[in-house]
Order: structure tokens, then sequence, then C-alpha cells
């Protein structure tokens, strides 16, 4: 008896876990993020500054947001969105992010990586002559792909 009832009452919480996920997934246009487009990240409100911003950027005839903010693999770019998108859409249904947006230490390590792949011949001449250890492209250049966006990069 007990075990039919932990089962009905797991059955619950998954079913209810399912079906709140498909309907934020449904409701946030989740399968925009699927595609390259880059009007898909304002999707969320907070993003429409970055948007625009881009779009008076130098990088907007080279590079979309995919470009700077996933890796360029299969796996890293889908891993990513999918990890992004998780924790985004956690933060837009409480409510809990900051009106600032702050830039991860996993996703400032993506867009570093993508700065010294586009830029590789540059990032090279820079870095070879004084090893790996503190040069870092978006420290200085944190807003070549946004202008004058403002963001914090966070320490976590």
């Amino acid at each position: 008896m007990k075990t039919n009832v932990a089962v009905i009452v797991l059955g619950v919480l998954l079913g209810a876990t399912f079906g709140l996920g498909v309907y934020t997934f449904v409701y946030a246009r989740g399968h925009s993020y699927l595609s390259n487009d880059p009007r898909s990240c304002t999707n969320c409100h907070v993003m429409q500054e970055y948007y625009a911003a881009w779009l008076k950027s130098s990088h907007r005839s080279v590079a979309n947001c995919n470009d700077c903010h996933t890796p360029h693999r299969l796996i890293g770019n889908y891993a990513t969105k999918a990890t992004n998108g998780f924790f985004h859409s956690l933060a837009f249904a409480t409510g809990n992010f900051p009106d600032v947006i702050q830039i991860e230490t996993r996703n400032r390590n993506v867009t570093e990586g993508a700065c010294r792949t586009c830029h590789r011949e540059i990032t090279l001449a820079i870095v070879q002559p004084h090893g790996t250890g503190d040069v870092s492209c978006v420290r200085c250049h944190f807003n070549v792909g946004h202008l004058a966006a403002s963001y914090v990069v966070s320490n976590r």
C-alpha cells in the first residue's frame, strides 16, 4: 500500500515537473534557441539592450550571438545552450536576476575562446611572448560585441 502511494506521488511530481518544463519551453519560445537567429536572445527583455548594442557593433556583420557565446563544437554548443537556457529560464521564472547582466566564469571562458579562435593571428602574437597566464581579451574588450551595453563580469 505504501509503495503504491509513493509511486503515485512520484508520478504526479514527475508529471508536474515535466508539464511545467514543457509549458515554460513553449511560453518562452524555447525552440527559437535551437536556431542561430540573434533575435531569439531578445525573448528575454533584459537582453534587448544587448541585442540593440550588437546591431550597432562592428561584430554584427561577422558574428552572431552563438559565434561568441557558445563553443564552436556541436556538442559543446548545444550543451551550453541547454545549460544557459535552463538557468536563464529559472532566473526568469523566479524573477531572480540582476538588471545588469553578470557573465559567469564558464561563459566568459567560452567568449574568451571565441575571441582567440576568430582573431588567432593577433591573439597568438600577444599571448605567445607573455605565456598564457593573465592575458584576457574580454577584460579589456568586454563591450566590443555590444558597444556601450553594460554588464558586470562576475567572479563566480
